[in-house]
């Protein structure tokens, strides 16, 4: 399954099998990552590209606005849950964020559910869509569990 095949199922299931247009907000980088992000989805007809950052700053504010369906973010060099995942999914818990690592073929979905829960998926086009179509998202390596917070 695809990261746009991802996105279509994670959307259907939240809208009750109905399908709709699936809202991203991009706000990953490096650019060359950004860019490669929107390659892959800016052409799905199902997918609808919300808005696109380049740094994390505007992040709050540009959900706030746009009110996306998913968020796409960078993953750092330690895979540590990004610290702007803790305030959006406690404000916007209909929201997954998916985490890519551009170094690394290494990405995580993370979503709310009482807490905040995470699944490693497959860092590709397939992987990507996959997670922003799915509630269940392929797993590179079989993990899904809970994240725990990061130290400050």
């Amino acid at each position: 399954m695809n990261l746009t095949s991802a996105l279509w199922f994670a959307h259907t299931a939240l809208q009750g099998g109905g399908v709709q247009t699936i809202k991203v907000l991009v706000a990953n980088r490096p650019r060359l990552m950004r860019e490669l992000v929107l390659a892959t989805i800016s052409d799905q007809p199902d997918i609808e590209v919300v808005g696109v950052l380049d740094d994390e700053a505007g992040i709050l504010e540009s959900v706030e606005r746009a009110k996306p369906d998913f968020l796409i973010v960078a993953l750092d060099q330690s895979e540590e849950r990004p610290r702007i995942c803790d305030v959006l999914l406690d404000r916007f818990p209909h929201m997954r964020i998916l985490a890519l690592a551009a170094e690394r073929n290494s990405s995580i979905s993370y979503w709310a559910n009482l807490d905040i829960r995470s699944n490693r998926i497959e860092n590709s086009e397939e992987g990507i869509l996959t997670a922003l179509r799915s509630r269940k998202v392929v797993v590179s390596s079989g993990q899904e569990g809970k994240c725990n917070s990061r130290a400050n």
